[in-house]
């Protein structure tokens, strides 16, 4: 495979390699660089496989049969990523994810000090 490296244009290369990139990244398969968190945009991550999938069809006949593998197989692999990802549940926002027993306990905080105010 790595004469096929060597018969490609490298910016093309580099171009299909960074969009295939910033969309696992949009998926949440790998953390930002930035930030060296995990997140999820998965509009943002179609769009990035839409246009790669509009690069494929815009240079049809255009590339080396390498270029062209190369390509249809970063999109095989972003497609067959988002679908898994698409069928996971988006994680519950923070005010979803508290626990019952600690909201009841921010509950029972606030009783006190309204009793309190009764009495006095």
């Amino acid at each position: 495979m790595s004469d096929a490296f060597e018969n490609m244009d490298q910016l093309f290369f580099q171009m299909v390699l960074s969009l295939q990139a910033g969309a696992m990244q949009q998926m949440g398969k790998i953390a930002s660089p930035m930030t060296g968190k995990i997140e999820r945009d998965l509009t943002a991550a179609k769009f990035s496989i839409d246009m790669l999938s509009m690069l494929e069809t815009k240079m049809k006949g255009n590339l080396t049969e390498d270029e062209s593998k190369f390509l249809e197989h970063a999109l095989y692999e972003l497609r067959l990523n988002y679908v898994d990802e698409s069928k996971k549940q988006d994680p519950p926002e923070e005010s979803e994810t508290k626990p019952e027993t600690e909201a009841k306990s921010q509950d029972e905080t606030a009783k006190p000090s309204e009793e309190t105010e009764k009495s006095d």
